[in-house]
């Protein structure tokens, strides 16, 4: 049985400064409600860490931080003990060494479970980690406790954080960790929901700019064996640059709507690879002419 308090949250509605679909927010609203980790999938630059920024906002919730590496292990989210520096200590004569408590570092997790208010917690690229990282958050997760066997302490959750875990597909989650979050998978947005998410960071672009930018880099996005397409993230980076170098519509396609090399390309496309494969194809597209 879970001793934590749990205290209902309000819905998440959105926010001005962030474009979520219905379903995003059916999706997060079920995972409060269920009390059960939002597991957040699609592509790189989708808005999936962003997310929890704007949820807590929204919320008016603390967000706390794990972003995951390849070499991050789940007891770091826990804790763990300095025993390098209690050795050190012990050798100079520090009387602090006398408590073992003064060397346990605390992580992410536990500081989310002591907070003063629910939490909203992101576990930012869990994929990034050794598959065996998932399954071993479950039981800490599930029973919002965990036990320091240095201090024999059981550390129990205050109250129970909205946790939100990021995964960009890189590999394949466990099912039995699957099996206790609420899934959702954000789809690359459509034109108009692009459009909408462009204008919350470029209010004043000019719909030809706009409409042109957006033909050329959903031209660039389809280009069959790209390596890496560009995001969202990457399309708002390139219309800064198109802005602030006061470039028009037309540099973007050639007088018969044929698809040219975009200025500034190298904000969308980051590899050599890409670039050559695009060049090609605008070349043998001019040679049909």
């Amino acid at each position: 049985m879970n001793n934590h308090v749990y205290k209902p949250l309000n819905r998440f509605n959105g926010s001005q400064s962030y474009v979520a679909t219905d379903d995003l927010k059916l999706a997060v609203n079920a995972a409060i409600r269920l009390q059960k980790p939002l597991l957040i999938k699609g592509e790189p630059g989708t808005g999936k860490t962003m997310l929890a920024e704007e949820v807590a906002n929204a919320l008016k919730m603390p967000l706390m931080q794990w972003h995951i590496k390849s070499t991050t292990k789940a007891q770091q989210g826990l804790y763990e003990y300095d025993a390098v520096s209690r050795l050190r200590d012990s050798q100079l004569g520090d009387e602090k060494v006398r408590d073992i408590g003064n060397y346990i570092v605390k992580g992410v997790l536990w500081q989310a479970f002591e907070a003063e208010v629910p939490t909203v917690l992101l576990i930012d690229e869990v994929d990034k980690a050794d598959i065996e990282f998932p399954n071993d958050l479950l039981r800490e997760i599930d029973r919002m406790e965990f036990y320091v066997y240095e201090t024999r302490e059981l550390i129990k959750a205050r109250h129970r954080p909205l946790v939100i875990i990021t995964s960009n597909n890189e590999k394949e989650l466990p099912d039995a960790f699957l099996r206790r979050c609420f899934f959702h998978y954000i789809s690359f947005p459509d034109a108009e929901t692009m459009k909408s998410i462009v204008d919350v960071h470029h209010p004043n672009i000019k719909s030809d700019l706009l409409s042109a930018a957006l033909k050329s880099f959903y031209q660039i996005r389809s280009l069959p064996g790209l390596k890496k397409k560009p995001s969202t993230s990457e399309l708002i980076d390139w219309l800064k640059l198109l802005l602030a170098e006061d470039i028009s519509s037309d540099v973007l396609y050639s007088d018969d709507e044929k698809i040219t090399i975009p200025p500034l390309l190298g904000a969308l496309l980051k590899n050599e690879q890409d670039t050559s494969l695009f060049e090609r194809l605008v070349s043998m597209n001019r040679n049909h002419r």
